[in-house]
């Protein structure tokens, strides 16, 4: 039985209106641990082999809480859940600022992982609008929850200028102002979700469903249950091998250009021209992931999954290209930023939509929560590898084997039943 039909359109366009709402202020927070995490590092550390480091934890964070924040919502709904990975994120921009204020590098990391739990979040949150909605119209709501952080995420790594005003008001460091305004917007985001996702769409999904709650979190509880689930499905472990392959090269890529685009525009510009050439970039490169996601939602309906899947690997070659071939012509690079988050975003939409409609209800948590768990440690590891990369064969050799990563993801789709009809 078709049991999402059994609830009103109103209320599922509630939950989306809701989760988009809560989503335009919570993107604020990794948008200026991305524009600064690099260079903050570098300074704290004293060395550039650290300059991944920060992403690392970031990434690291969400990985490390995908699966209990999975668990959490199965057993106390993706309110509590949603809610409750923003409060940790929170705890963390006000380390990251007394780590600028102290200047101690493993302060730094600490905020930086809990930061972590915001992408957790939002991870989460793409899935939390599909528990309840029709199987037709799944690309489109993910997406649109996706496209909402837009508004917090580009301004996010834009915040260095206003965030320098509120840090000389304040009499800190002018690094540090940046994250207190991006505290500010997750508290906003965490009052929205608290208060106004309601009902609460997997509560409500489960009880259409008969599932047994104490049953569901304990199957949510490993990253075995999740893989076991997913392993039993071959589209669905192709939907995340896609997802993941498409998070890590973007994380990696990402990660190393701000200090490429320091190393390289530095020579031609002043420091804080160059830092704001920086936050521009990264800024479009964060549009480029999330401002076309309800296109890329539109065709995941329309197209099916699994080839919108594979656009989004084409143009993450693409990117890769630009990146690779010309990493000395800074408007290249960031065309490359741009391509890699339009890219990212059509294997993210569309990949999640296939996880989802691979799979049936008392599945899809304990998969998700696996899918998210991998695609953030995959990228934990390939920021932590690309500092050593970068080191040994430089920003080109980065995008190469990046190229190399979505060549074989593009392999694994293509054997999918799904891509070939």
């Amino acid at each position: 039985m078709n049991t999402a039909l059994s609830v009103p359109r109103t209320t599922q366009s509630r939950i989306v209106r809701t989760l988009s709402i809560a989503q335009v202020f919570s993107g604020l927070g990794n948008g200026s641990t991305l524009a600064l995490g690099s260079i903050l590092a570098v300074e704290l550390s004293g060395s550039e082999a650290w300059a991944g480091s920060v992403n690392t934890a970031l990434t690291l964070g969400t990985a490390a809480t995908a699966i209990p924040l999975s668990q959490l919502a199965l057993a106390r709904g993706r309110r509590v859940a949603l809610a409750t990975g923003l409060a940790a994120a929170i705890a963390g921009t006000a380390l990251m600022v007394g780590a600028v204020v102290t200047e101690l590098f493993i302060l730094l990391l600490a905020g930086a992982f809990l930061v972590g739990l915001a992408s957790a979040v939002n991870l989460q949150a793409r899935f939390a609008v599909t528990d309840l909605a029709e199987p037709a119209r799944r690309g489109r709501d993910l997406s649109l929850v996706v496209w909402a952080i837009t508004v917090g995420a580009v301004a996010g790594p834009n915040m260095v200028a206003p965030g320098a005003v509120l840090a000389g008001w304040l009499g800190i460091p002018a690094q540090a102002g940046p994250f207190l305004i991006s505290a500010a917007g997750m508290v906003v985001g965490a009052l929205i979700v608290g208060l106004f996702l309601r009902p609460d769409p997997l509560l409500t999904r489960r009880a259409l469903d008969g599932d047994e709650p104490g049953k569901a979190a304990k199957n949510a509880s490993s990253w075995r249950a999740g893989w076991q689930i997913v392993r039993e499905h071959p589209t669905a472990r192709g939907a995340v091998i896609a997802v993941v392959a498409a998070h890590a090269v973007m994380v990696a890529v990402m990660s190393m250009t701000p200090l490429h685009m320091q190393h390289h525009a530095g020579d031609a510009a002043g420091h804080q021209d160059t830092i704001a050439l920086i936050g521009f970039t990264i800024s479009l490169h964060i549009a480029g992931m999330y401002a076309l996601s309800p296109l890329m939602g539109w065709l995941t309906d329309r197209l099916g999954a699994a080839r919108t899947v594979l656009v989004g690997m084409g143009i993450l070659l693409a990117a890769m290209a630009l990146t690779g071939l010309l990493p000395g012509y800074m408007p290249a690079v960031t065309a490359g930023l741009i391509l890699l988050g339009l890219g990212w975003s059509a294997a993210t939409v569309a990949g999640s939509t296939l996880l989802v409609s691979s799979l049936s209800p008392s599945e899809r948590v304990p998969a998700q929560g696996f899918s998210d768990a991998t695609m953030s440690l995959a990228g934990a590891v390939g920021s932590a590898a690309v500092g050593p990369v970068m080191g040994l064969i430089d920003y080109p050799g980065v995008s190469a084997v990046a190229a190399v990563l979505v060549a074989g993801a593009t392999v694994a789709v293509l054997r999918l039943p799904a891509a070939r009809r």
